[in-house]
């Protein structure tokens, strides 16, 4: 197991006690190493510096007591933005109808990137339009995805933080 994915399965329970998900866990750097976490609220409210300070805190000592990365690392603790990228399978259907990019491993129907709406998830594959194409992509072959920032996704943002805080 990578550690990556070993800090994956160190930190998704404690984050689910705290009250947050997990949305990805990476890891980067050559001699400056950088960790990062990046978790939405379980209520899928607003993510605050609050918010991150709370799982840094919460995190932390348990990142130093279980000790699954052996070279010095910073740990940096995120929110997945607006424009968040797509690492679970549910993300496909839970962003149906936004535009997003996906860049698959190998090529489906000749291609590799697809702009376009998604259309949310089949099985184990997930949905892209492209131009009125439907492109059905397996989701163990995406090598990154992400929402794309549109105005109707930056509306629908914004209408859900009036509908948390009303």
């Amino acid at each position: 197991m990578d550690e990556a994915a070993l800090v994956r399965k160190l930190v998704e329970p404690a984050l689910d006690a705290l009250g947050y998900e997990l949305v990805r866990v990476k890891l980067s750097g050559g001699d400056d190493r950088r960790l990062q976490i990046m978790a939405e609220r379980g209520d899928r409210a607003e993510m605050t510096v609050d918010d991150c300070a709370t799982i840094s805190r919460g995190l932390s000592s348990l990142l130093d007591a279980e000790d699954p990365i052996p070279d010095a690392y910073t740990l940096e603790v995120s929110s997945p933005g607006i424009d968040r990228p797509l690492v679970r399978l549910e993300d496909y259907d839970r962003f149906s109808g936004f535009s997003a990019r996906v860049e698959s491993r190998t090529p489906v129907v000749d291609r590799k990137k697809f702009s376009g709406v998604l259309k949310g998830a089949l099985g184990e594959d997930i949905l892209i339009d492209v131009e009125g194409e439907v492109y059905q992509v397996p989701f163990v072959e995406i090598h990154r995805a992400k929402l794309i920032l549109t105005d109707e996704l930056i509306a629908a943002s914004q209408n859900a933080h009036k509908r948390q805080n009303a």
